[in-house]
């Protein structure tokens, strides 16, 4: 083998090992573990990859996985909405004024440090067991985590940027879209990542104590059915909607909004 080809396999092997190739491999080893282990053990606690998707398939056509599916997900983003804009205006608040800071931090770090299953029970107690208790309780478990993180960002503006802004007479807008927001886009990036990986798990508690559809309630009822093919049906499903968004939605977003900084000088 000549240099030329010892060099040629390097970079095709790089190109694998940075291309989508390594992640499907990932999954079909996963898929491979899970039926020979479904194989091992021929129990109905633990079914084949076959008899789930095949589950997946009969609902998605026949049945109300889709239509719970999209409950869920409604629930989800009116939750992080609500999250993202609370939390976004109380940090960069309290990150831009000290003494408002001094006087909510207290109430952050209990609402931090809050279970969210307190929320969430707390939630349907005063308020009911309807829909925007639901979203509420969602809501208030990831303000906190916002607001920390977008007052750590307020904090890091710099002030050089500031006054050039103020030099060149920007207008309030442009000052926001062009000095404030590009400093702000990686603190936006995080609550927003740290946000839905959260409130995904949230929404699906908050289905299970007190709503009659969703994900989250299909899941307690076929646990109390003792229906595992249906259990990991629905959680298979809720994995590749979580999966669709981030590699679909979430990346391609962020992307895009930090291409800016790959830009030539």
């Amino acid at each position: 083998m000549t240099v030329i080809d010892a060099r040629h396999d390097a970079v095709w092997g790089m190109r694998i090992l940075r291309g989508p190739f390594i992640s499907v491999l990932s999954v079909g080893g996963f898929l491979l573990i899970w039926f020979i282990a479904a194989e091992i053990a021929q129990s109905r606690l633990l079914p084949g990859p076959g008899a789930v998707l095949e589950y997946i398939y009969r609902e998605s056509v026949y049945g109300d996985l889709l239509t719970e599916l999209g409950i869920t997900l409604w629930r989800v983003a009116a939750s992080f909405a609500v999250a993202m804009l609370i939390g976004s205006v109380i940090g960069l608040a309290m990150g831009q004024m000290p003494a408002l800071d001094r006087a909510l931090d207290p109430w952050l770090i209990v609402f931090l440090n809050l279970p969210a299953l307190v929320i969430i029970i707390l939630a349907y107690v005063w308020f009911g067991l309807n829909e925007a208790a639901a979203i509420g309780a969602v809501a208030l478990n990831k303000i906190p985590n916002v607001v920390v993180t977008l007052r750590e960002g307020a904090r890091a503006l710099d002030p050089g940027l500031d006054e050039m802004a103020r030099a060149y007479r920007l207008s309030p807008l442009s000052k926001l879209r062009n000095v404030t927001l590009p400093q702000l886009q990686p603190y936006f990036a995080a609550a927003s990542r740290s946000g839905i990986s959260l409130i995904w798990k949230i929404v699906l508690v908050v289905e299970l104590l007190g709503r009659p559809n969703g994900v989250g309630f299909e899941l307690h009822l076929n646990f109390q059915l003792f229906n595992v093919t249906a259990i990991l049906g629905y959680t298979l499903a809720f994995v590749a909607v979580m999966l669709a968004i981030e590699y679909l939605l979430v990346q391609p977003i962020e992307r895009h909004s930090t291409r800016w900084r790959n830009k030539p000088v």
